[in-house]
């Protein structure tokens, strides 16, 4: 049998407090959200002046990149590759970039999904608020 790490409270307190200071600095408006590692809501908060759609991309990001346990760009660059059949993927909502999975020992613990900016910023706010806690 194998132990393996999970998300706490204080972990997505302070993944979503770091990627909310990195939004502020920037001052972009986004909405961010942190899954499990099986895609599951655990976070969602929706900055003041983001767009309501943002709301609805941000945790498809964060679901993406946990189950497919890869960036969601990887899946936009496949597409706009040519492999547009791979938008009939089940249950893969989120195929642009601004998912990026929690890795912990080469084991995907979750994900963080932001939404609201160019897809580059979404993707630098995810990653700082993962590396609030370390990873």
């Amino acid at each position: 049998m194998k132990t393996r790490s999970a998300l706490e409270l204080s972990d997505l307190k302070a993944i979503a407090a770091a990627a909310e200071a990195e939004a502020l600095k920037n001052h972009w408006a986004v909405s961010i959200a942190i899954v499990d590692d099986g895609g599951h809501l655990l976070w969602l908060q929706r900055l003041d002046g983001a767009p309501p759609i943002s709301a609805h991309i941000a945790p498809a990001k964060a679901n993406t990149a946990a189950v497919g346990r890869r960036e969601s760009k990887v899946y936009e660059d496949m597409i706009n590759g040519g492999r547009v059949s791979f938008l009939s993927a089940p249950d893969l909502k989120g195929l642009l970039e601004g998912g990026v999975p929690i890795m912990k020992d080469g084991n995907c613990i979750g994900a963080v999904g932001v939404s609201g900016v160019k897809s580059t910023e979404d993707a630098q706010i995810a990653r700082a608020g993962i590396a609030a806690i370390g990873l």
